[in-house]
């Protein structure tokens, strides 16, 4: 069996004119040859990816969802220069292909890219990779690495610079997801006050600035199905942009569940870092400050703004449950997770 995450037919709602698609392509892509056959990956709550299956050729396109405008998490001009820039100075983005900005091709903006093929590691690696402690460990470092390598990048030389919006980063974020948070509020969830003003009064008066990626975790990297300590790709480069690099790390600290955790805790675990030589979330702040040659004395505040901020991105798909604008079940008990949160925050605080 393979590791390898494989693609699905096509959900009847998502599909695309194969027929546009493939001529496209062949126009931006001469050497692929044949019908096409256009897969689908399950998943992504905000664009959608396909695989397009030439006779000589796996690509991948990543799209908007149907009625979604070219902004934010959906501007995929914008992911296509991102990933197009850096993938001369970071070695783990997909070679990019084409960016079809003719909206009567398939209604709205595309690209294409190489597809990256290796393992996804989720929740739960595959049954059938068997990795040691000592192998797992050896992952856990890689993937920082992979962290460590991004937030080092020579911003100017790639011309992402032009991302940043100047000074003041940390300050934008904390006032962007407290006023979304207020804006997702319902009655069954705290108020998060008390975090709030904790953020706000504890901003960091001295910022480092780096390209992030946002949304760095275990799922979103790929690894090399013969060796699989090895990491060879990152994806969802969607919300990547320019700013602090200790924010980034607070992001993928949300994410982190380790062994020792509550059981609340391990009924949100996403990735595999509950496993036998994963490190604790302590041991990678001080793996990465290492790495990056920061103090790792207090990381309280990044750690909060990471747990915080995905506290609102879960409130934010709990809001429009609750007022019955999704009818997904999953959904339904997230108000829950938001307490959660707020005491996971609430307990560092103090």
């Amino acid at each position: 069996m393979s590791l390898i995450d494989q693609p699905k037919a096509t959900r009847a709602e998502d599909a695309l004119d194969v027929n546009a698609v493939s001529a496209f392509v062949k126009s931006q892509y001469p050497s692929a040859h044949g019908p096409l056959d256009i897969k689908q990956f399950p998943g992504g709550a905000s664009n959608l990816t396909y695989q397009l299956n030439f006779d000589n050729v796996s690509l991948i396109l990543r799209t908007s969802p149907k009625g979604t405008k070219a902004k934010g998490a959906h501007d995929m001009a914008r992911e296509f220069r991102i990933m197009e820039r850096l993938k001369p100075s970071y070695e783990y983005v997909p070679e990019m292909i084409a960016l079809c900005s003719d909206e009567s091709v398939i209604g709205r903006e595309f690209y294409v890219m190489e597809k990256i093929s290796g393992i996804i590691p989720r929740a739960n690696l595959p049954k059938e990779l068997i990795l040691s402690e000592t192998e797992v460990n050896t992952l856990c470092k890689n993937v920082i690495d992979t962290l460590v390598e991004l937030h080092k990048v020579d911003i100017q030389s790639t011309g992402l610079h032009e991302l940043g919006k100047g000074a003041g980063y940390c300050q934008r974020q904390v006032d962007g997801w407290s006023e979304r948070y207020k804006k997702a509020k319902t009655w069954n969830v705290p108020s998060c006050n008390y975090v709030m003003d904790y953020l706000k009064a504890n901003v960091p008066t001295q910022e480092k600035t780096c390209f992030i990626h946002n949304d760095f975790r275990f799922d979103n990297v790929v690894l090399d199905e013969y060796n699989p300590t090895k990491v060879i790709g990152v994806l969802d480069w969607e919300m990547a942009t320019i700013g602090d690099p200790m924010m980034d790390l607070g992001n993928s600290l949300a994410y982190w569940v380790q062994a020792d955790d509550d059981f609340v805790a391990k009924q949100t675990r996403r990735q595999p870092t509950h496993l036998k030589g994963m490190f604790t979330r302590k041991e990678v702040i001080q793996y990465y400050c290492d790495q990056m040659g920061f103090d790792a004395k207090d990381f309280t505040f990044y750690e909060v703004y990471g747990l915080f901020r995905l506290a609102v991105i879960m409130q934010q798909i709990y809001f429009r449950y609750h007022h019955k604008q999704t009818t997904n079940k999953a959904f339904k008990n997230f108000w829950l997770l938001v307490n959660y949160m707020n005491w996971r925050c609430r307990r560092l605080i103090a």
